[in-house]
């Protein structure tokens, strides 16, 4: 079965469950808006034309919002494809075990610095053996197709880089074996400082936590390296994430008065499994995976850095013989829908075009 919105009814029929003062406050504001996204509510303008008038309310932004989302991760990926230069790239996946996901779970400020301690250690191994800067972006990813926390990070590192004689070295080689060691002593060091300083939340006593990292730390953990043939590549597959909810709504395939069934592809399997849980449930586990305010799930690091892409992306592009392109403005909200969907709003039934008419300021509850 299809629902136009299914996120905001799972929370419409359990609004009860998450809106009261105990909900985290982030948490709380985020769904409100997902509720109040594009209703009377929001307020709205109103456009019209010789043969009839349409009143379009106002969207809610939210990166929450899978409406807005959407809008919000296409102009990602116009900004960034516009930034960045057209050379080959790496995807580089950084996982942990499954046991230390509880960890950073309960500690979303230990969690906030995996992007760059991945990028950190990219950048070393880079430097150290090839003796160039990359560029790197780094991806925070707390979810899997269960909407479980999984925290892990996807990078996108230039599979070149500047040399020390400003010159594009064009291949750089990464070992798996010396990346993933690399990464594990980065992530187990980050977790040990903290339970040193008292700033680690956990059940567990020191004695277990550390027992639980000696162990992990003889493991092998799953570093996934591929190549993109383009940046569009990886743009394509982080934006249907960095501004969106954990999960797309036509993955969503039933919602009862008390239970939601919705799909995820088990890559072990080979196949679509079923999840089924109540609506409390799932919106428990939804709500870990909001960010906190001014929090970024994307960040960029050397060439990429935002204090010096500036200066190198003007620099890249004169050592590749490439132009170098302005950023691009963001569309307007009929433009998106006209290119997105297919259809623009602001025609009426006989193909006129609206024009602007008054704005209907938002109602006060």
């Amino acid at each position: 079965m299809r629902y136009s919105q299914p996120l905001r009814q799972v929370l419409l029929l359990k609004r009860a469950y998450w809106n009261h003062d105990r909900t985290h406050p982030v948490v709380r504001a985020a769904f409100a808006k997902v509720v109040l996204c594009r209703t009377p509510r929001m307020g709205a303008e109103v456009y019209a034309s010789e043969n009839e008038e349409h009143t379009f309310y106002h969207p809610c932004k939210s990166r929450t919002c899978p409406s807005c989302g959407h809008r919000a991760s296409v102009q990602w990926r116009r900004e960034r494809w516009a930034a960045l230069p057209d050379v080959a790239y790496k995807g580089i996946t950084f996982t942990m075990p499954d046991v230390l996901w509880p960890l950073f779970r309960d500690n979303p400020h230990l969690a906030k610095a995996l992007p760059a301690l991945a990028a950190k250690v990219i950048a070393a191994r880079v430097r150290a053996k090839h003796g160039v800067r990359v560029g790197v972006i780094a991806i925070l990813h707390t979810f899997n197709g269960k909407l479980e926390f999984n925290s892990h990070v996807h990078a996108m590192v230039t599979a070149g880089g500047v040399g020390s004689r400003n010159t594009w070295i064009s291949s750089v080689f990464h070992v798996r074996d010396r990346l993933m060691r690399a990464w594990q002593r980065a992530v187990i060091k980050l977790l040990r400082t903290a339970l040193r300083f008292g700033h680690l939340r956990t059940n567990m006593d020191v004695e277990g936590v550390n027992a639980l990292l000696e162990e992990e730390e003889r493991l092998w953990w799953s570093i996934k390296i591929q190549s993109f043939k383009s940046k569009e590549h990886f743009l394509l597959y982080a934006g249907r994430y960095v501004r969106r909810p954990p999960i797309a709504q036509r993955r969503i395939t039933d919602i009862g008065e008390q239970t939601i069934t919705f799909w995820y592809k088990d890559k072990k399997l080979g196949r679509r499994v079923d999840v089924h849980c109540s609506l409390e449930e799932f919106i428990d586990r939804w709500a870990q995976h909001i960010l906190q305010p001014y929090q970024h799930a994307v960040r960029s690091f050397g060439l990429f850095g935002p204090r010096c892409l500036g200066q190198t992306s003007a620099a890249i592009s004169a050592l590749l013989g490439q132009k170098h392109r302005p950023r691009p403005r963001p569309r307007r909200w009929a433009e998106s829908l006209k290119r997105d969907f297919g259809y623009d709003p602001l025609l009426d039934r006989k193909g006129k075009r609206m024009k602007w008419v008054r704005r209907i300021l938002p109602k006060v509850s």
